[in-house]
Formats: C-alpha cells, structure tokens, sequence
C-alpha cells in the first residue's frame, strides 16, 4: 500500500493593512511590501486609490462604506476577505483599510474572521486620521504647555455625556464619524463640564489637497462647520492646542497648495512596472495623482536573438530612444553573460538627456545627446557621416521618423526588436476614475495611441485635455484623435507638470 500524497499546503494568507489618513506618502513601507506581493485587494471607501499603484497586476475589490450608506455590510467583508484568501489554492489578500486597522476600523472583527476560517493574517498598522488630520492643520493633540493627555472618541451619541464625564481630566479629546451630531456632542461635552469656550477645530480630508478647516470654540463649532459646508470624513479636535494652528499652520500654507492644480486629479499614464516620478512632482503642486497603467513591457519575441545578433562586431552609431531600451540592453547582456564591455566597440546616441542617465547609471556616458530631445532631432543631428552605419534597438512600436531622417542624409539605418510594447488595460475603477481627470499626461506616443484606443460610448478621452512631453508626442496624440493637446516646452517633468497646469488653466 502506498501512502497517498501530502496534500498542498495553502498560500492563503492575509494582510490587514492601514491605509493611512489619506496622503499616499504615509503609507508605511510594510504596507508597500504587502500590496505589491498580493494577488487580491480589498479596499475602501477611505483608502486613497493612488495606493493601488503598488499593485498593478492584482485583482481589485472595492468595499467601500460611506457615512451612513453602506455599499457593502462588515460582516458581508469579512465572509469575502476568507472567500477570496481561499480560492484556486490559496491567495495572498490585502485588506486596505483608511486610517489604522484597529483604530475604529473593524479590523479586529475582519481578524477574528480570519482566525475562524484557519487563515493566516498579518496587522500592518496605519496612521491613524485622529492624529494626522489635527498635525497637517498644524495641531498638536498634545504639548508640553497646555495638553499632556489625548483621548480618540467615536462620533456615536448613544452613550451621551456619561462617556465624556469620565474623560474630564483629558486634555485634547479628538472625535471621529462625528460631524452629523456636531452640535449634540458640543452639548453634552458643556454639560460634562467642558467650557462653552474650549477651541474647537474640525479637520475635512486632513493630509489631503482638499483638506478644509474650520475653527471655533464648542459653542458655535456645529454652526461654523456647517455654514463651511464640510461634511464627512473629518476629525473634530476639542482642547486648548487647537490655538497652536494659528502658529504652527503649514500644510494649507504651501505654495502649491493654492496653484492651478489644487485638488485637481491629474492622470499620470505610465508603464504597468513601477510608479511615476511625474507623479511625485504633481503632487507636490498641490495635485490628487490618477497612475494609469497602459503599457507593459516584455521581452522581444525571439528573445531578444537578432539584437545580440546585430551588437555581434557592430563598430557604427548604437541608437537608445528610452529608458526602457537601456534597460532592456544591459538585462539582455546580463542573461547573456556579458556586461558593459560588450559595447566597446560602439558609440551611443542617447535620445535625451534622461536616456542619458540611464546610461550613466550603468556606467556608460552617451556619446551624443541631440540639443533637443527626440527622435527628429537625433536624426538630423547624429554627428555620422553619409555610409556610416546605425543600429537601432528599440520595441516593434517604434516609430519611422529616425529612419526617414537618417536615410536622407546617407546613413545606413537598421533596427533590430530589443523589447516588446503591449497594451496593458488598466481597472475599471482607474478607467470610471480617469473619467473625471482634469488633464491626462502623456509622455510618449504610444501612451497616446493606447488611451486613444480606450474611447467607448461610456468614455471619450480624445475630448479631454491632455499635456505632452515633447513635440513628437503630441503629434503622435493629435494624430490619434486628441483634440485639447498642451505642448511641455522641454523634455523634462517640471516642464511636463507646467503643461498640466497650463491645460487646467485652459491656455495651450
């Protein structure tokens, strides 16, 4: 008799992450590593969708709760977080929650669902909104001076003042899911004892570009809250450090904070790996960063054999249009147990200067960069002489217009697939997001030419304006169909963003 097979263990595992208040910076690495190692994730109404940047090629799952409608109830999440951990075989499962998991975030009972079903599971802890909310207004829940304890309550009135006569002697009292009973609450706090005259503050979207404020005392901060509009999510922070914010403003105090991008969402298109460096400079304009993933990028169809193959004793002009195709080279050579030696016997153009910096990273210096970035640049300016010879390692998408420009000046051009361009669709709730852009970047043509392709009867972004690195990108957009095309005066991010914010203002 033969033993039967050990059966295969499970990969079910999940991660309870805490999303943070809201700015994607605080996200904590632990939740990075989390996110970009699931193969599912679940995410909230709170959970900044800038964060699924970490995890392009996972399954996404919107749980969202708002106020007092609910999409979806708790204990419907907590039945799917174990469903989903357990199918085809086991999955790795990111729970995206806003704020901290165990700070009024259900993440307890999400975790004892967890601990029923036999799933493993894992707490990433957050920054929690109570705290974060009050620092990006400039208050400090405690203070050496006037606040050395902080107690973080519920917005629920169901206990009413019992619950705030037993917290008389803390000084900074934070309130969370509390606008709706603003003034109930105020009450209750007076007739605990607090005076009428304790500063209040109420903090809308802390952390973020539509972050709002509104200052008080407890006796009128219901009406001052109202007559600001600000509605849920918000903190409401009652105690004497609240008068620091008229010292210790900062974050709506910045100069981008009021520029053309404000609260605007700007939509990064980039490649499926990784996240934008545009992005990072938009938002410090003050902009809420869309990354919209729509190419990806693989290897050539035969490996990438015929560049190897062209590189073999080629003593002429090595051509580099993008960071993807130095990239691409120096893994190539590496598969093939070769290193920066093999290009010897080459000189390089790189087509701007940061293909150059590619290049540098690896330990090559670029022997031409053209005065202006591009490919019709590079082609008119190529130091070579006519019956020189060039190879040009690019993708199948590659565009002619290098080719035409070094044919009519007598070089010799040939090309040879280093890497393959795919179309990589981005999620349905990118794309329902994308939709209400105040302007889409494009940093290449075939980031125009992918998003052209996406233009149904439910989303037509052809219409939209769009900012263009270069020239030769918004010719390829115009080209494509786009008709609101905003020209970046150099090849560069801060030029690019500029574009953005010309495109926002409405002037080409």
């Amino acid at each position: 008799m033969t033993d039967a097979p050990a059966p295969t263990p499970s990969r079910a595992f999940v991660s309870l992450i805490g999303a943070g208040p809201g700015d994607p910076g605080l996200l904590t690495l632990r939740g990075q590593h989390a996110l970009q190692h699931a193969d599912v994730v679940l995410f909230d109404y709170l959970a900044n969708p800038e964060l699924l940047r970490w995890c392009p090629d996972a399954r996404t799952i919107y749980v969202g709760k708002k106020g007092f409608s609910e999409y979806i109830s708790q204990e419907q999440i907590n039945a799917l977080i174990v469903q989903v951990a357990q199918e085809n075989g086991g999955q790795r499962v990111a729970r995206l929650k806003g704020g901290d998991v165990f700070v009024f975030g259900r993440g307890g009972e999400e975790a004892e669902a967890c601990v029923l079903a036999g799933v493993p599971f894992e707490i990433v802890p957050g920054v929690t909104s109570a705290i974060a909310a009050p620092a990006y207004a400039g208050i400090p829940v405690t203070h050496r001076d006037v606040a050395r304890s902080f107690a973080v309550l519920t917005g629920n009135t169901r206990e009413g003042g019992a619950q705030y006569e037993r917290l008389s002697g803390v000084d900074t009292l934070l309130l969370l899911m509390g606008v709706r009973n603003l003034d109930t609450i105020a009450a209750e706090l007076v007739a605990a004892g607090r005076d009428p005259q304790t500063p209040a503050a109420t903090v809308q979207w802390g952390s973020t570009h539509q972050q709002r404020v509104a200052t008080g005392t407890l006796e009128t901060i219901g009406q001052v809250v109202r007559e600001a509009g600000l509605e849920a999510p918000a903190v409401t922070v009652v105690g004497e450090v609240v008068k620091l914010r008229d010292t210790l403003r900062w974050f709506d105090n910045t100069p981008a904070f009021g520029g053309p991008l404000r609260g605007r969402t700007v939509a990064v298109t980039r490649t499926r790996d990784g996240s934008s460096a545009l992005s990072e400079v938009l938002r410090a304009r003050g902009a809420d960063v869309l990354e919209v993933p729509l190419i990806r990028f693989g290897p050539a169809p035969d490996g990438g054999a015929a560049a190897l193959e062209a590189l073999r004793d080629f003593t002429g002009w090595l051509l580099l249009t993008s960071n993807q195709a130095v990239a691409a080279l120096f893994s190539l050579l590496d598969a093939a147990g070769r290193d920066a030696r093999a290009l010897a016997g080459v000189r390089i153009a790189a087509v701007g200067p940061s293909t150059a910096r590619s290049l540098a990273e690896r330990g090559v210096r670029a022997d031409f960069v053209p005065s202006t970035p591009g490919a019709r640049h590079l082609g008119a300016e190529l130091p070579a002489g006519r019956g020189e010879a060039a190879l040009h390692l690019t993708s199948q998408l590659a565009e002619d217009e290098l080719q035409r420009g070094l044919e009519a000046r007598g070089i010799g051009y040939a090309r040879a697939g280093l890497y393959r361009t795919e179309a990589a669709a981005p999620t349905l709730n990118a794309l329902e997001r994308l939709k209400n852009a105040a302007v889409i970047t494009l940093a290449s043509g075939s980031a125009a030419r992918h998003l052209a392709a996406l233009a149904s009867a439910d989303f037509d972004p052809l219409h939209m304006p769009v900012a263009a690195m270069g020239p030769q990108t918004a010719d390829a957009a115009r080209e494509a169909g786009f008709t609101r095309v905003t020209v970046a005066g150099t090849a560069s991010l801060d030029a690019l963003a500029d574009a953005a914010e010309r495109a926002v203002g409405g002037a080409a």
